[in-house]
This record gives C-alpha cells, sequence and structure tokens, in this order.
C-alpha cells in the first residue's frame, strides 16, 4: 500500500468516526428535548390546576413518595436477608467441603493402613530369615527393597528395647515376670515387633514386662504363745 492509498483509507476512517460522533451528539440532544417538553408539559399542568387540585396532587405525591419509601425499604430488607441467606449457605458449603475432604482422607488413611497392616506378617518372616544371613545373601537385598516400600507410605517400626517402660499407647503385655532386680512394669523381652503408620498405631509391639515379687508370708505364730493368749 502506497502513502495516497493509506492516507485516502485515514481519511475515510476519520470522516466515519466524525460521522458517529456527530450522530451520537444528535441523539443526546433529542433526548434532551424531549426531557425539557415533558417537564415544561408537567409545569404547564399545575398551572391549570386550581388550588384544591394542587393540594390534592402534592399530597398523591407525597403518597406516592411514601409508598416508594416504603417499598424502596422492603427491598433492602429482603436484600438483607438474602444476604444473610447466601453468606449461610456458602458457610455450610465450605464447611461441609471441609468436612467431606477430611472424611476422604480418613478414608484413605484408613484403607492404607489396612493394606499396609495385612504386609505385617510378611515382613515378620523376612525379618526372622535375615536374621542369620549376610549382606550378600539376595533375600537380605529384598528384605531392604520391602522395607523401603513400607517407609515410603509412611510406616515405620516403633522404638522398642528392653528396660523401657511399658506404654500402653505402644505396647501390649502378653505376659508378666516377676523380678525384684527391676522397677515394675519394665520390658523385659519383646515378643513381636510395633508398627506406626504416620502418627497412628499400625500394631502395638507384643511384650513381656517385669513385677515386683510378692511380699514372703508371715511365719506362724508359735503355740506356747497362742496358749498363753488364751489363759
Amino acid at each position: 500500500m502506497n502513502n495516497k492509498e493509506e492516507a485516502s483509507k485515514n481519511s475515510v476512517e476519520i470522516g466515519e468516526q466524525t460521522e458517529e460522533k456527530e450522530r451520537q451528539e444528535n441523539e443526546i440532544e433529542i433526548e434532551k428535548e424531549k426531557e425539557l417538553d415533558e417537564e415544561e408539559k408537567y409545569r404547564l399542568e399545575l398551572k391549570e390546576l386550581s388550588k384544591e387540585e394542587l393540594i390534592n396532587k402534592i399530597i398523591k405525591i407525597k403518597e406516592n413518595l411514601s409508598n416508594l419509601e416504603k417499598e424502596n425499604q422492603e427491598l433492602k430488607d429482603k436484600n438483607e436477608e438474602w444476604q444473610d441467606k447466601y453468606m449461610r449457605l456458602q458457610a455450610e458449603f465450605e464447611n461441609s467441603q471441609k468436612r467431606w475432604d477430611k472424611a476422604r482422607k480418613s478414608l484413605m488413611t484408613q484403607y492404607t493402613a489396612n493394606v499396609l497392616r495385612n504386609f505385617l506378617p510378611l515382613y515378620d518372616s523376612f525379618r526372622s530369615a535375615n536374621k542369620d544371613l549376610d549382606d550378600n545373601n539376595p533375600l537380605t537385598g529384598f528384605y531392604k527393597q520391602f522395607m523401603n516400600i513400607l517407609k515410603s507410605y509412611g510406616a515405620q517400626p516403633l522404638e522398642t528395647k528392653e528396660g523401657d517402660n511399658f506404654d500402653y499407647d505402644k505396647h501390649e503385655a502378653l505376659s508378666s515376670l516377676e523380678r525384684d532386680d527391676l522397677p515394675n512394669n519394665t520390658i523385659i523381652d519383646i515378643l513381636q515387633e510395633g508398627w506406626k503408620f504416620k502418627d497412628d498405631i499400625l500394631r502395638y509391639a507384643k511384650v513381656i514386662i517385669s513385677r515386683k515379687p510378692k511380699p514372703p508370708p508371715k511365719p506362724p505364730e508359735k503355740e506356747e504363745k497362742k496358749e498363753e493368749k488364751n489363759t
């Protein structure tokens, strides 16, 4: 496109814009004239009214104004009522969404825990078989890989050692033995290792705990003392 064609095109566009602007201005002037005509017509109507008619007209206008104010207040009250309902519905929806998310996560956690719990007997077998094997044995590699899989899901053994205090939240006592050299409820043997899944107990550690021996029975009183008491 050469300069003449471009200039001609720009001139046409400017002309069209000018015509559109003039058309809009004309429409605005027409609207203004209509409004002025309506106002003038209304003034003339008021001038033709008698004093009594004018008073009645004013009273009617006041009544209409009062009705409009009343309707406006009712609409405001309804608007506030609907806004309040909307806010409450929104809050209920958000709370329901939070409860649903919490329930969904809880179900997922329970399902994962049940699946992991079913693998613990296999872990016990692996652990028992791996005790007497060296690091070069293929079973040792399988055992380590299996442990890594469990840990990747957030499951790991409970730290329980002989000599620890018994904890109802982590341990399950299967039996107790009398030991006068240990405090009461001290773990003296671990029969089955416990496991936890994240912050929950997956399996309690089964242990044997100590208990204090019963005090020896009092010696029986001598027959002589009994006879003396009887006499």
